[in-house]
């Protein structure tokens, strides 16, 4: 082997691995965005509508209207993040060039289906039974193993297949966590309504790699997040606003929250760490394949709870987020299953002939 394949194999190792580093930081900021939007709704107004007397709110519109709400302040404040990080870059005229394009538009419904729906149903989860959820969002790479076998016609080997049934069992193993007094009331709905956010994430990661391979993963995020915010705040707040009775509640929910200066400033942070949750997630996908990037990504079922307990329960002294030892055996576990299903453990870390 010459010095110059010699040179070649170093840089594309070295490259390799800050792919994955990528995507690993992509999970931490994912726990952090976590962290800091739970922080956001809980303090001034948020403390109010999620109090006792639930500010004379309905219970169908503190379950559902103010997670949407929730999720579509945090997307918002994210696009704007990732829109004046690519002014910065001189990157913002691609923008409407690339939403225009085939890529883009696959984009969008990638960010439909992440955005208002998994996201929404991700915050109402995290609300209703806490980080506890995380690990069943972290399904979301067996799901999408599924719906590509379906759509894509792609192979489900005998090892994704082992991968995804450690994820059930995983599952299973949080699932055994409600058994008892000791829980919070919306537990079971939390979990099922987690559930969703992972299928709507499946469904993310399988449309999303086609746009991201032909678009700078910088306007990729951008168009996501602005798809994303966009449609919680003019669709699915509205929406919920009537099922719950009065059209006019969403807007006004909207404007308090805005004005809520307690909560504010964790929002812009929350939304700060979302971008970077999405688009090192994407760059990594780039830099060291898509099936690892998502195995490493998916280590967000142990970081979020793990950074949540330190911030939430140990910083700001909030009571729930002491996970029992078989949570945090079933997000190691669910860990381990998604790495399964993304690739094969014999094969990660062999070097590569070239020829």
């Amino acid at each position: 082997m010459t010095i110059a394949q010699q040179k070649k194999n170093e840089l594309m190792r070295n490259f390799f691995w800050k792919g994955i580093v990528t995507a690993i930081m992509s999970g931490i900021c994912y726990a952090l965005f976590t962290a800091f939007v739970t922080l956001g709704m809980s303090y001034g107004v948020w403390e109010d509508w999620y109090g006792d007397n639930g500010a004379g709110l309905s219970m169908f519109t503190i379950m559902y209207l103010l997670g949407a709400l929730g999720a579509a302040m945090n997307d918002s404040i994210s696009a704007l993040w990732s829109a004046g990080i690519a002014q910065a870059k001189g990157k913002a005229r691609d923008f409407l060039r690339s939403v225009n394009s085939r890529p883009g538009r696959t984009m969008v419904f990638a960010a439909l289906c992440g955005g208002p729906i998994a996201s929404t149903a991700y915050i109402a989860g995290l609300q209703l039974a806490g980080t506890i959820i995380v690990p069943i969002t972290a399904l979301c790479p067996a799901i999408g193993a599924i719906i590509s076998r379906v759509v894509y016609k792609q192979p489900l080997t005998p090892r994704m297949m082992c991968g995804i049934a450690v994820c059930v069992l995983a599952s299973f193993m949080i699932g055994t966590t409600g058994i008892g007094d000791d829980v919070p009331e919306g537990l079971v709905l939390g979990l099922c309504i987690a559930f969703i956010a992972a299928l709507g994430w499946g469904i993310e990661g399988c449309v999303a790699g086609y746009g991201t391979s032909m678009i700078d993963y910088e306007i990729g995020i951008m168009i996501r997040q602005t798809t994303s915010g966009l449609s919680n705040l003019i669709i699915l707040l509205p929406l919920f606003a009537i099922i719950a009775g009065d059209f006019g509640l969403s807007g006004n929910l909207l404007g308090q929250a805005l004005s809520s200066g307690a909560s504010m400033p964790f929002f812009i942070v929350s939304g700060f760490f979302a971008l970077f949750a999405f688009s090192l997630w994407y760059k990594g996908n780039s830099m060291c394949g898509t099936a690892l990037g998502m195995a490493c990504n998916g280590m967000y079922s142990f970081w979020t709870p793990l950074i949540c307990w330190i911030i939430l329960g140990l910083i700001a002294g909030f009571e729930g987020f002491d996970l029992p030892p078989i949570a945090w055996a079933a997000a190691v576990l669910m860990s381990i299953g998604i790495f399964l299903i993304a690739v094969n453990p014999l094969e990660v870390f062999k070097k590569k002939e070239v020829e």
